[in-house]
């Protein structure tokens, strides 16, 4: 056991002294990328004698990033979106994806460990989503309904390429318009609020491990919890396996993970296999 705790120290200072060797040539300057993508599923029917239904399903996801390094500072933005559509036979065309997520990541050099830093996501709908239990659909959120906005402030390590994790004390505000049970107080029957406000502890972890020369694994583990039910904790755990065919085309195993009471009593799970058509911009 000692043995195994020194060889992860080991290969943890070694990382660190790796990375400080290596000159930087992203220092004091933007560094964008963007890129976009297009999942496609398709099957269709003739004159079939063994059953089954068309059906079209397609995804169109975004991802944009811009980075500015200096000497002692960093500051990081990130923004996700997608949104997918599915048909299968004369049922209705039903909402798959439906998603925006954007983070803003600022931290300071101090020469330890660890560095200082403050943040700031949002995450909402791109569109209108849907219930599709019965046979008609019923709405059940929009844009920015609910909308989730959460600031964090604390500890940072970023000196790995392969783990990134912060620690932070969080303020979450839960924004609605018409689908108010996200952020109303159950405590207070007479009145029904519209905007909900949290302090907390937040925690984000980011891992990216090559898991081959094509293939790469990416997964972000988001939690936090407030400080008047810190036995609760709001899980959000999304995780991509990527396998690169060509520059262009890609074999994508999605898995999402959420709990978050309020949503739901139960865990949330969504998983995907799709092979998409990639396109990098920058």
């Amino acid at each position: 056991m000692k043995i195994l705790i020194f060889s992860l120290l080991f290969s943890l200072l070694t990382l660190v002294i790796n990375s400080q060797d290596q000159p930087d040539t992203t220092l004091n300057r933007w560094v964008p990328g963007v890129v976009a993508g297009l999942n496609i599923s398709q099957i269709a029917f003739s004159n079939w004698t063994q059953g089954g239904e068309n059906s079209l399903a397609w995804t169109i996801t975004g991802k944009f990033n811009a980075m500015y390094k200096a000497e002692k500072w960093e500051f990081k933005n990130e923004l996700k979106s997608a949104y997918g559509q599915t048909k299968i036979g004369s049922d209705l065309v039903k909402v798959t994806d439906n998603e925006l997520f954007l983070e803003s990541v600022f931290s300071y050099n101090i020469g330890w460990l660890v560095d200082p830093y403050f943040s700031n996501s949002l995450l909402t709908q791109i569109a209108t989503g849907y219930d599709y239990s019965d046979d008609d659909k019923v709405e059940i959120a929009d844009f920015f309904d609910p909308g989730y906005i959460t600031q964090s402030i604390g500890f940072t390590y970023g000196k790995s390429k392969v783990v990134q994790s912060r620690l932070g004390l969080a303020f979450k505000e839960t924004i609605t318009n018409k689908f108010t049970k996200y952020s109303d107080d159950p405590e207070t029957p007479d009145e029904i609020e519209t905007f909900k406000f949290e302090t907390g502890i937040e925690s984000v972890t980011d891992l990216k491990i090559p898991l081959d020369e094509n293939i790469a694994y990416v997964s972000k583990l988001g939690l936090f919890s407030a400080f008047d039910r810190l036995d609760v904790w709001d899980v959000r755990w999304d995780n991509l396996i990527t396998a690169k065919i060509n520059k262009w085309l890609n074999v994508n195993l999605t898995y999402l993970l959420i709990y978050d009471k309020v949503q739901s009593p139960t865990a949330q799970m969504k998983q995907g296999l799709q092979l998409g058509i990639t396109y990098t911009i920058l």
